[in-house]
């Protein structure tokens, strides 16, 4: 274990120090984050930092080191501090100087004053990020990192022991309902002066709910992406190149926990006082309350190192540029074709023996957008898997195998009633001043899986409406136009699509494969159940691995292959002039991409071409022959 004792516990001790150290240099900002960085490679050091995805907030140490995995949701307007400052003794005269970095109150000792007016006075800028848990994450993630977490946490000691087995989402319950939180408090017959810094911290915020309560009506909405979504959201306060990042990055963040209950008594009197005006309160009132929220319900952490996440499988080394990440590629790498076999086994028990979709599954999972040219999004692989039966039971297992092998997910029913009334499409209020989210604020490389199965008959109304066209944008151009009500902007995203449907979807896609089961079991619940637990907890890491390192490889063709590529087409458009396209091009060639991918190789061969080839025309074959016995087209 690495020394934890100062900068984990206490990093202000060591910015202190660095500090006092520098003066009046301004370099000792750099060398801060320099230790912290070295503090972190040494030994698995990171795994020794609390997470906020994995500990309630009330079971950290204030101003303690921690760290926090993030999306992006909203980036509020640049706010200035004083990042040095003096203090004066009005009895001796003796002068102090203060940092006032990764602070949200400035300090100062028992006979001290701040002196507003001294040249030593230096304001600077930082940014705040709101942050929110990955929209979808799978719990099978949560649990990889929590289970790989060595950080030492030490409950409040007003706790009854019962409290140190509840869940996170309990005690999130607690944290929004300060009336239960209130009554524990009573129950545990704690004294509520104790001198422990994590009692006070909880005690106290309590005492902030109370306070701020009265003034908020409506209960405060995290604004996760996401219905029914657990865990912390923050405000992430940025002090360096913070125009390297942009709404819907993933981040993951260390830096020191600030939770002071005083943030919420100075924000609930500056809220009691602009009541004075009515004219003028309204509007700062709302902006106020979403911006500084209680600390023990939106805690802060001034950052002292970020970074974006290539992806969030915790299987995976997070960056894979690294020498042992190189080791670690090469060795799975060796292993891949025993890998893919296995889980087009899996995959084709899922589709109930249909082998085709199971291959076409495996295609859409390790599609990524590579690049852009102009407005087109290179690389999308949105699949419709058509025949589905109707309210079944089988599109919600399908949906759950998915939720097992990816990082981050999410089914979207297509029913009327959502349709109507969801809010897919992120739109800006400018009466709180932040940005409202909606169900498309995704990260990249989330699996959006439409069930159109549940759409029955019925009026789309204008929001309705709205949300198909949102939906259409997504899938052909990958983006979404967030609404900022006097004109729209555009977010490009990189979202993987699989619509499930029992006809050819009403969505736009770039393949549709027709579902053709071999078997159809007696009860599909159980089924279903039995091909999960049947799957050897290592063999399906290999799954997760497999399809989440695929899609970080780079690809190319040379010219040699194009050329050869290129004469095909021409041979094929001869056999078959009217029935073959550019379009069709286009798709054998994604397949022939993700197929070269999913065998390991970054090069496409005349091998993996041919086989494209082969792929294609039998899902045309049997798209062709559903058309002949429906008597319409799919």
């Amino acid at each position: 274990m690495p020394c934890v004792a100062d900068w984990l516990n206490n990093p202000f001790s060591i910015v202190q120090g660095i500090f006092a150290q520098n003066l009046p240099n301004s370099d000792w900002e750099k060398k801060v984050t320099d230790y912290f960085r070295e503090k972190l490679k040494e030994n698995n050091a990171t795994n020794w930092v609390p997470s906020l995805n994995d500990v309630p907030v009330h079971y950290l140490k204030p101003n303690s080191l921690v760290k926090f995995r993030c999306m992006v949701q909203d980036m509020f307007d640049p706010e200035f501090y004083m990042g040095v400052y003096e203090t004066v003794d009005p009895n001796t005269n003796a002068r102090v100087l203060h940092f006032g970095k990764y602070r949200d109150v400035a300090e100062c000792g028992p006979q001290q004053e701040i002196d507003l007016n001294s040249s030593q006075t230096v304001t600077l800028e930082r940014q705040t990020f709101y942050c929110v848990p990955v929209p979808g994450e799978s719990a099978w993630v949560k649990e990889a990192y929590i289970s790989a977490s060595q950080a030492r946490v030490s409950p409040s000691t007003s706790y009854t022991p019962s409290r140190h087995k509840r869940s996170y989402e309990e005690d999130e319950d607690m944290e929004l309902h300060p009336s239960k939180q209130k009554e524990q408090h009573i129950g545990s017959g704690g004294d509520i002066h104790g001198c422990g810094e994590p009692k006070r911290l909880e005690t106290e915020a309590s005492a902030g709910h109370h306070l701020i309560s009265p003034n908020c009506s409506p209960p405060l909405d995290l604004n996760f992406p996401l219905p029914g979504e657990k865990g912390p959201a923050c405000l992430v306060k940025v002090y360096e190149s913070w125009d390297s990042y942009k709404v819907n990055d993933v981040l993951e963040v260390y830096g020191i926990l600030s939770v002071d209950p005083v943030l919420s008594i100075v924000n609930n009197e500056e809220r009691d006082n602009s009541t004075l005006d009515p004219m003028e309160c309204m509007d700062t009132a709302e902006e106020q309350r979403v911006h500084s929220p209680p600390a023990s319900l939106v805690p802060r952490i001034h950052v002292i190192l970020a970074q974006k996440l290539q992806h969030i499988n915790p299987l995976l080394p997070a960056c894979l540029n690294e020498e042992e990440s190189k080791t670690f590629v090469s060795n799975f790498m060796s292993e891949l074709s025993p890998v893919r076999a296995e889980l087009l086994g899996f995959l084709t028990h899922a589709f109930l023996g249909d082998s085709l979709a199971a291959e076409y599954l495996i295609l859409h999972l390790i599609s990524t957008v590579y690049a852009r040219r102009d407005v087109l999004p290179l690389g999308k692989f949105t699949v419709n898997l058509s025949g589905c039966p109707r309210n079944s039971i089988f599109t919600e297992h399908i949906y759950r195998i998915i939720q097992q092998l990816v990082p981050a997910s999410y089914r979207l029913q297509m029913t009327i009633e959502n349709m109507n009334h969801s809010r897919f499409i992120p739109h800006k209020d400018y009466t709180a001043n932040r940005l409202v989210s909606g169900v498309l604020q995704l990260a990249s490389n989330t699996s959006l899986v439409v069930d159109e199965t549940q759409l029955e008959q019925g009026q789309l109304d204008t929001t309705g409406v709205h949300n198909v066209k949102a939906l259409g944008n997504l899938i052909t151009w990958q983006k979404v136009d967030y609404d900022f009500s006097y004109h729209q902007m555009e977010f490009p995203c990189n979202i993987n699509v699989l619509i499930t449907s029992e006809g050819r979807s009403l969505l736009p896609s770039d393949c549709q494969v027709h579902l053709q089961p071999q078997i159809i079991p007696p009860n599909m619940e159980e089924y279903m159940n039995s091909l999960l637990t049947a799957v050897l907890p290592s063999v399906l890491n290999k799954f997760r691995i497999y399809l989440s390192l695929l899609r970080l490889l780079d690809y190319s063709i040379s010219d040699e292959v194009t050329k050869a590529v290129e004469e095909d087409f021409v041979e094929m458009r001869k056999n078959d002039p009217e029935s073959i396209t550019a379009d069709d091009l286009h798709r054998t060639l994604l397949v022939a991409r993700f197929l070269s991918l999913s065998a390991g190789q970054t090069t496409l061969s005349r091998e993996r071409w041919l086989r494209a080839k082969q792929l294609e025309a039998l899902r045309k074959a049997r798209l062709q022959q559903q058309k002949c016995v429906n008597g319409n087209e799919l």
